[in-house]
């Protein structure tokens, strides 16, 4: 098969197209004929060596990825027969593996794909999906609301847009230049701007008329966090689950004693119940199968891995990147 490999930790060049060996699928797995691999900007810190909040592959060389969707073909011991040929989509965990034509997982991971979603699709709600749903369970959403969300128009951002909108609320989408505020605009936010203009938090502040933001869904960190969080009322939320502007691996968020709550992590697993990422998974893929959210994805072949995490790395994409076999 062909995949993409790292031999040494650096910049994304040194992400290689390869013929491999085929994995075999050990007791209890599936081996996945590959159509769309989701890409993370977790995945270019990990590339560089940085540990960031996952453990860096243990040997080189590594196939990268961790999200994969596609066509159940192979079958290890003791899995039924019923998931022969089954579209499918899979986190895998920690372990890698997932840029590549062939991927094999514990069945335990897999979901069926509802028959209305393609490959693309499902790997984006996989694992984007899975934490936007992890995210809105911190979020009092209503037709009272007033959701303020940075980087609107990546993955995650797509997804709270619309998940707000959905409830009700009043939606501003912040995002970096014309197009991109284009693009949130077009998502339904009821006020998109473009956080490069100086000014930015003045047209919110119009906008509203003197109505408090009540919530910032906040992955970004840095001046706009600040800038966001001012924006919010007296009794307003802070929701921190990343801080991409301070970059992923020795960067820090912007916290706000008595109104910031950091819910990555723990937190979030221990909100949504037993078994929590699988629960947040199946919420997440049967919130998109009903029309309910419709993620935005970019899409690269997987030869232009290497392509793709530039483009990650500079916020040269929107919604959520996807390498294709």
């Amino acid at each position: 098969m062909h995949a993409i490999r790292l031999h040494t930790f650096g910049p994304a060049e040194n992400l290689t197209y390869e013929t491999v060996e085929d994995p075999e699928p050990a007791p209890g797995q599936v081996r996945i004929a590959v159509r769309a691999a989701g890409v993370h900007l977790l995945d270019t810190a990990l590339r560089e060596g940085h540990q960031g909040p996952a453990p860096r592959p243990a040997t080189l060389p590594t196939i990268p990825g961790r999200e994969v969707a596609g066509t159940v073909e192979s079958l290890g011991e003791g899995v039924a027969g019923l998931w022969l040929g089954k579209r499918v989509v899979a986190h895998l965990g920690f372990a890698p593996g997932g840029y590549a034509e062939l991927a094999v997982t514990d069945v335990d991971r897999v979901h069926e794909i509802p028959g209305n979603l393609d490959f693309a699709q499902a790997v984006a709600m996989i694992g984007t999906g899975r934490t936007a749903m992890g995210i809105v369970q911190f979020a009092e959403l209503g037709p009272d609301a007033v959701a303020v969300i940075p980087a609107a128009a990546g993955g995650i951002g797509t997804l709270l847009v619309q998940y707000a909108k959905n409830a009700g609320a009043t939606v501003v989408g912040l995002a970096g230049g014309p197009r991109k505020a284009a693009l949130v605009a077009e998502n339904g936010a009821d006020l998109a701007v473009d956080y490069t203009d100086s000014v930015w938090a003045d047209k919110v502040r119009a906008f509203l008329g003197g109505r408090p933001a009540t919530v910032v869904f906040d992955g970004v960190g840095g001046d706009i966090a600040r800038a966001a969080v001012a924006l919010l009322g007296d009794r307003g939320r802070h929701i921190v689950f990343g801080w991409s502007g301070e970059g992923i691996h020795d960067g820090r968020p912007y916290l706000v004693d008595g109104v910031s709550e950091q819910v990555l992590g723990p937190a979030m697993l221990q909100k949504a119940g037993p078994n929590p990422l699988r629960t947040l998974e199946h919420r997440a893929l049967t919130e998109a199968a009903a029309g309910r959210l419709t993620p935005a994805v970019q899409r690269f072949p997987l030869a232009q891995a290497a392509t793709a995490h530039r483009a990650l790395e500079t916020r040269g994409t929107t919604g959520k990147v996807v390498l294709e076999p």
